[in-house]
């Protein structure tokens, strides 16, 4: 006989077994956030060598792609690994291109075209992930929440080399200008990873502790993160 989740039960779901003989509303929901996020680094690796490597200005820039995208590769084989414990199969995601994924990561990030917004997306754009991971990392799933920790220092890198890439820039007036243009061109792409504040989704994820907050406080947590750099860059917000 099945049976669901009580509102007020604390959730722990600590082996794949266990996983397998949870409801299916938990499941799905799992599963989807899952798939998400481990689409999400497949991507990310193919942004830094397909996107970001050719506009990089020197060989140094080139090889600090190549090291991320590396990075991004081995998180997606991470997620692949958990959902493959669980029965989900995701290579077929290896042999798509950008185009082809159902990605979480909008279309916008995949025609960057200035190393403005290769910064941008770093140092503003990858704190979407990180809010997101973080809250991965409390998953009532623990297979999930133990394998997702192991990729947040590596996030922090990624972050950090934004973060190097716009204060070089942010150094001239004509810097600034690039990476205020560039902030305008992807913040609602930005604002549209995190989805629907109304998603009856995302509140179960958050009944379920896949999840600590909905899309809207999710989104609202990655604001008051990355007001203070814009600002510190010089930059304005967008409207």
């Amino acid at each position: 006989m099945g049976f669901s989740l009580l509102a007020d039960e604390a959730v722990v779901v600590r082996t794949p077994e266990e996983f397998l003989a949870m409801p299916e509303e938990y499941r799905e929901i799992a599963i989807r956030g899952m798939v998400v996020n481990t689409e999400g680094e497949l991507s990310g690796g193919d942004d830094y060598i397909s996107v970001f490597l050719p506009l990089a200005p020197d060989a140094e820039e080139r090889q600090v792609c190549a090291e991320r995208a590396v990075e991004e590769y081995d998180h997606y084989k991470i997620g692949k690994r958990v959902l493959g414990e669980i029965g989900v199969d995701t290579s077929y995601m290896e042999s798509q291109t950008l185009a082809e994924r159902n990605l979480f990561r909008a279309q916008e990030f995949h025609n960057c075209t200035t190393w403005a917004e290769r910064g941008i997306f770093s140092y503003v754009g990858e704190e979407t992930a990180m809010v997101m991971i973080s809250e991965f990392a409390q998953s009532s799933y623990k297979p999930w929440a133990d394998a997702v920790r192991t990729i947040i220092q590596d996030e922090k890198v990624h972050i950090a080399h934004g973060a190097r890439v716009c204060r070089n820039l942010a150094a001239t007036d004509d810097g600034r200008e690039q990476l205020q243009q560039a902030l305008d061109r992807l913040w609602p792409t930005f604002i549209r990873i995190f989805g629907s504040p109304r998603s009856e989704r995302a509140k179960l994820a958050v009944r379920f502790g896949l999840r600590q907050t909905t899309n809207g406080q999710a989104c609202d947590v990655w604001r008051e993160k990355v007001t203070p750099r814009i600002t510190n860059l010089g930059l304005r917000i967008p409207q």
